[in-house]
């Protein structure tokens, strides 16, 4: 060993140094305030200036890497703070937030039990009750990277089931198929169906009335005509919570045609799903028991951090059948311990971060009955925004709301009164956009828009942060009013 290398000086280095990146994150990211902006925005070309992006030959000092933590904290969005309401995502929860320091400091990979026994007996444990929650048949599942990689990997099951040779013929001897989803379905149903060979061109669109459920009628006409024209209907995707509007399509009914039909029934109940820890509000997702498979995101309704989502299926083989390679290098048959415990093999994926530790880890601090508090406060705000748009003549719901989700127009003085809102469509279209982009400017509010079907731009609220109050809710409403009014005057 050279006589001038001493780990401990170096040790104590990084020791000093973690101790400095722990003290800033808890000033300037965990413990935010309300006072504090949500956001310093700052355009690409600005940003650039302002930040040292640049990788050179020779590293920083401690002190260089401390500013440009700094810098990343300083530019970036505050996703736990409460006017944060963007995505299906929000809040900061400390036993979650602890739970990921420990799986990343651990930087363990779950694929077999020798490499994480803990992780592995937990995702056992976690899959096996939120099973027992769905219905009495559900047997396995997986973690998996977001929802929209496990709605791929449903649809891919889906194929599987019916036609077991696909795995190892691909689909050149298979016939034409042709997969059914709501017309307000998540945009990964289309990637994957381009991804999986069956194309998006073959992804049918069934009608929604107006909240944003499936049509039964228009589903069952549009897989006569599948029939009649010579293809095979194999699946179809409900939604529980969608992405817009949060509807809730009826799967009782959704399931009967299903069974007549002899299709696979899938659930993207990414967003609604949580709601399976509410007696209050159970009822929305009443019928899953009868599906197939079905995603839930914990990291949406539920505030698990990013990123922790869920593929439940009902048969307790297909995962293994469909997926399983058998890689001799990790998947040894002659291993000192019971090998149904190297769970890697039913997954797409190799190595595979221990996200079933945050979900387990703050199931363990609240128990069932916290979750449940937590989305029944939750939903009390959602009714509370609602109330309160419906109150408020500058503002106008889109459509009743099912969920989470309050979709509504703030409304021009000019356009105050009118009978038909969407007659005024290029009006109302810039609306939205130029007050929220003075809101991002400002850094106080972050609040979702997008157009629907024939419905100009619309502000779309969403929170899964508890802190967030009916105080709140009246801030934001004032606060898009006061903006609106100062720019159509």
């Amino acid at each position: 060993m050279d006589e001038d290398f001493c780990p401990i000086p170096q040790l104590e280095k990084h020791g000093e140094f973690l101790e400095k990146v722990v003290e800033l994150m808890f000033k300037n990211v965990v413990f935010t305030t309300k006072q504090d902006k949500v956001l310093l925005w700052q355009n690409p070309d600005q940003l650039q200036e302002q930040f040292d992006f640049s990788l050179k030959q020779n590293g920083e000092t401690h002190e260089e890497l401390i500013n440009l933590l700094k810098n990343t904290i300083k530019f970036s969005v505050k996703t736990g703070h409460p006017y944060f309401i963007n995505q299906l995502f929000s809040g900061l929860d400390p036993y979650g937030l602890a739970a990921q320091w420990l799986t990343d400091s651990l930087n363990a990979s779950a694929y077999t039990y020798e490499v994480a026994p803990v992780f592995t007996l937990m995702e056992k444990q976690i899959i096996k009750e939120v099973c027992r929650m769905i219905g009495p048949n559900w047997k396995d599942g997986l973690f998996c990277p977001g929802g929209s990689f496990a709605n791929g990997l449903a649809m891919n099951l889906a194929r599987y089931h019916r036609y077991s040779k696909v795995k190892e013929n691909g689909m050149f001897r298979l016939p034409h198929l042709i997969i059914f989803a709501s017309e307000e379905c998540h945009y990964s149903i289309f990637k994957f169906a381009a991804f999986l060979g069956i194309g998006e061109e073959n992804v049918c669109r069934i009608m929604t009335d107006d909240i944003g459920r499936i049509i039964c009628s228009d589903l069952e006409l549009k897989i006569e005509q599948t029939i009649k024209e010579g293809n095979i209907p194999i699946l179809v995707i409900a939604t529980l919570g969608t992405t817009v509007r949060g509807a809730f399509d009826p799967i009782n009914e959704i399931a009967d045609i299903c069974t007549k039909y002899e299709m696979w029934l899938h659930i993207d109940a990414a967003w609604g799903g949580g709601l399976i820890f509410s007696q209050k509000h159970r009822a929305k997702l009443n019928g899953i028991e009868r599906a197939d498979s079905m995603v839930i995101n914990p990291h949406k309704l539920l505030a698990v951090p990013q990123q922790c989502s869920l593929l439940l299926v009902k048969d307790s083989d297909i995962l293994y059948k469909c997926y399983s390679r058998g890689a001799e290098y990790l998947f040894q048959k002659d291993k000192h311990y019971d090998i149904s415990y190297d769970l890697g093999d039913k997954y797409l994926q190799c190595g595979r971060k221990c996200d079933v530790f945050k979900f387990w880890f703050m199931w363990k601090a609240k128990g069932s009955s916290g979750f449940a508090s937590h989305i029944d406060a939750l939903m009390d705000i959602a009714e509370y925004f609602e109330k309160q748009v419906n109150q408020r003549s500058e503002f106008l719901l889109v459509s009743q709301r099912q969920y989470m989700n309050v979709c509504f127009w703030y409304i021009p003085r000019y356009l105050r009164g009118k009978s038909n809102i969407t007659e005024n469509f290029a009006q109302l279209q810039k609306v939205a956009p130029q007050i929220r982009a003075l809101m991002i400017q400002h850094g106080s509010v972050m609040l979702g828009y997008q157009p629907l079907k024939i419905f100009p731009n619309f502000f779309r609220f969403v929170s899964q942060n508890s802190a967030l109050n009916k105080t709140d809710v009246d801030f934001i409403l004032d606060h898009i009013q006061e903006i609106g009014d100062a720019i159509f005057k």
